[in-house]
């Protein structure tokens, strides 16, 4: 017979102890004197206990109680300290019968043993001794190890001994697991090492412990309080708020599961990985790069302290904050079920493998040509190249006018933050000054995102798009706009309703643009604005008036003006305004009257009998609506939403009427186009007859491909995508997200 399992022992004595832990009741003379014939009654009934299982073991335990051995305290009794325990109380009642509790706990350890039996019929059984049954651990113990064979096989589960006989499934019988699909079992594989388990405890009493789970690698991932740094990026990555690089994430991680028992090893670590952190943090964004920002820095120091907390401020988002603070007592619940760590890291390591997939090994068949779809990725740098090369080559001469010619003036309003998608998103494109223009230019590309840029672009209209490195070269002559007017005739002017010192807008345009002419005064005007740095800001209508009242005085033909403005620059506040201001809640009030005012320049230039051109060319937009990108104000990307702004061209003065209704340019023009309308109409004027066709100046209108610039970003439009590329880092396909 098999020897019985410890916890079957342990099963076996409650019952012992429950009926030891009862005092003995007194025995007659006749009892006293004749306990040898109850053993010998005893030991022949305990030989035929192989026959009768249960009911002889029952009668075994009466009789072992039955004996005039002293009771051997419980277990229980024993354990608890000396003043604690209970004496026996003497009682002349009979013995009472077994709790329902002793009974199950004796009769489960019988069942086993009367399993064991059934289970192999034909093994031999050793013979039980005649002996005495003695109340002792030791005999009991060796009685039931008797009582099993020894070629028994291992015991079967507690659980399937506590179930019905039909419901017993032989364990050798039992199927071949089914073959489960490679999905599944990797799903399956994933789920039991990313459970976090219980770990390894010693039961009490007992010298055995519980399964431990294995130091496996997955088990010892863990990233710590940085579990909430990756989180919280994997989120941002999934609201498409950020870019990402899992390489150097996967990397990052890397170092922080490294471990050593050295505290200086552990301080240089801890340093690294904060530094590291902050690093790849700002490199996971679309910020502008780092030498952009070390390059501006002289000018954002000129920035009042009240507009730097309103930058800051576009950069939060409740609802966004809602979802991180989501997220992360999400991952904080989860972390005490799962391993977090290793989840973590799987998902960065299958963003890397997503961004870089393995190569297919397998052949696959060839499709006929027919029926194949290639598209090749156009060769960026390539095509940046030609583009240049190709303007390089373009310029546009401006005529002398003949001397029988009506002379009339030239007058380029240079707006600064203005652009379609801000009149749209203002709802602002239905005013009429749109309709008063001649001719309006819905798709010129002002090619830059800054002032500086886009006035030295402006100035060199007359020659092709150049580089933004080549803009701050010397160029050829005949590429600076205000010098071919003034050998076409004209005297250049320049005025501006700003100081015009914040980033030297000054020296740029006289140093770059070849405008030495002393800008109008601005004494005695009444300050309009404050800027972003608190330097004042005209009336835009005050100073075009005041430079009018000049030009009558003025005994030159023709003049050429350059007004700059900066009347809608972002971060511009009225006088007396809170300290704080939403400067973009103010950009509708503050176009709307810019737009008022240029309509009563024209009929002011109307009244006054001067002859002119109005220009009216955005520098750039003002980035009101922002995107997933950028924030509100920001450009550094030149994207269409700030490149892409309304040029328009009005013939004013001399009681010359237009024919039909503006016409409406739908073409990719740039710089290039106003030069080439402008001598068109120095060729023919205008002013000749009564009455003009816009259709006759845009004749051969140059085209020109959508490529936007700044010191750092170059972003190209081809095959109807754009090609983004920041500072050193190769091309990507840019989609504007809003």
């Amino acid at each position: 017979m098999k020897k019985t399992t410890s916890w079957a022992e342990y099963l076996n004595k409650p019952g012992e102890q429950v009926k030891q832990s009862r005092p003995a009741e007194p025995q007659s003379p006749e009892a006293d004197e004749q306990p040898p014939s109850k053993n010998r009654r005893h030991e022949s009934q305990q030989a035929s206990s192989t026959e009768n299982g249960d009911r002889t073991d029952n009668a075994q335990r009466e009789n072992s109680v039955s004996s005039n051995k002293s009771a051997i305290p419980p277990i229980g009794n024993r354990r608890t300290r000396p003043r604690q325990r209970q004496a026996p109380i003497a009682s002349a009642s009979p013995l009472p019968a077994m709790s329902s509790w002793a009974n199950y706990l004796d009769k489960l350890s019988e069942q086993v043993l009367s399993e064991n039996e059934n289970q192999q019929p034909n093994a031999p059984s050793e013979p039980q001794p005649a002996s005495s049954v003695l109340h002792d651990d030791r005999t009991n113990t060796e009685r039931r190890e008797n009582s099993l064979p020894s070629n028994e096989p291992a015991d079967l589960p507690i659980g399937n001994r506590r179930t019905h006989a039909e419901q017993r499934q032989d364990t050798a019988e039992q199927p071949v697991a089914e073959h489960r699909p490679y999905w599944a079992v990797v799903l399956s594989w994933f789920w039991v090492h990313i459970r976090r388990q219980v770990r390894s405890r010693q039961l009490p009493g007992t010298g055995t412990n519980l399964p431990e789970t294995e130091a496996s690698f997955h088990s010892r991932i863990s990233l710590g309080i940085w579990g909430y740094y990756f989180v919280v990026k994997l989120t941002l990555l999934w609201m498409n708020l950020i870019p990402f690089h899992p390489l150097e994430n996967l990397l990052l991680a890397t170092l922080i599961l490294f471990s050593s028992t050295s505290l200086y090893f552990y301080r240089i670590k801890n340093t690294l990985i904060l530094v590291a952190a902050l690093t790849l943090l700002y490199y996971d964004t679309w910020l502008p790069p780092i030498s952009s920002v070390v390059s501006q820095a002289s000018s954002l120091s000129d920035f009042k302290f009240s507009y730097l907390v309103e930058l800051t401020s576009r950069f939060i988002s409740l609802p966004v904050i809602a979802v991180l603070l989501t997220v992360c007592l999400s991952y904080w619940i989860v972390s005490y079920r799962l391993r977090v760590g290793a989840l973590v890291f799987a998902c960065l390591a299958a963003l890397y493998l997503f961004e870089y997939p393995v190569p297919n090994m397998i052949s696959e068949p060839a499709y006929e040509p027919s029926t194949a779809v290639y598209q090749l990725k156009p060769d960026m740098d390539k095509v940046e190249k030609t583009f240049f090369d190709h303007e390089a080559q373009r310029s546009v001469w401006l005529p002398i006018p003949q001397a029988d010619a009506v002379p009339f003036d030239v007058i380029f309003i240079h707006v600064c933050s203005l652009s379609w998608d801000d009149v749209r998103y203002v709802g602002l494109d239905q005013h009429p000054l749109w309709q008063r223009f001649d001719i309006l230019l819905t798709k010129f590309n002002s090619a830059a995102s800054y002032s500086g840029p886009a006035a030295i672009r402006l100035l060199r209209a007359t020659c092709g798009q150049p580089s933004h490195t080549n803009m701050y070269l010397a160029a050829n002559d005949n590429c600076y706009l205000m010098d071919n007017l003034r050998n076409s005739g004209f005297e250049a002017n320049f005025a501006m309703n700003h100081t015009g010192r914040f980033d030297d807008f000054l020296g740029t345009v006289k140093a770059h643009g070849h405008l030495t002419a002393a800008p109008v005064t601005l004494n005695g005007l009444e300050v309009a604005q404050r800027a972003f740095d608190d330097a004042p800001v005209y009336d835009d209508l005050k100073v075009l008036d005041r430079w009018l009242e000049t030009r009558k005085k003025s005994a030159s033909p023709r003049v050429a003006l350059y007004y700059n403005t900066v009347s809608l620059h972002d971060g511009n506040h009225f006088p007396g305004a809170e300290s704080l201001p939403n400067t973009l809640e103010t950009y509708q009030g503050r176009l709307r009257t810019f737009l008022d005012e240029m309509e009563q320049f024209m009929h002011s230039l109307e009244k006054s009998g001067r002859r002119a051109v109005v220009v009216m060319v955005p520098e750039h937009g003002g980035a009101v609506r922002g995107d997933a990108r950028q924030i509100s104000g920001l450009r550094e990307i030149p994207t269409p939403a700030i490149t892409l702004v309304p040029v328009g061209i009005k013939v004013t003065g001399g009681n010359t009427q237009r024919k039909g209704d503006t016409l409406l340019i739908d073409q990719a023009t740039s710089y290039l186009a106003i030069s080439h309308i402008v001598a068109r109409m120095l060729e023919n004027s205008p002013f000749t007859s009564n009455t003009y066709a816009p259709s006759d100046y845009v004749t051969d209108l140059p085209s020109t491909q959508f490529v936007a610039q700044n010191q750092s970003t170059t972003l190209i439009e081809e095959n109807s995508r754009l090609h983004l590329k920041q500072g050193s880092s190769g091309w990507e396909e840019y989609t504007n997200i809003r």
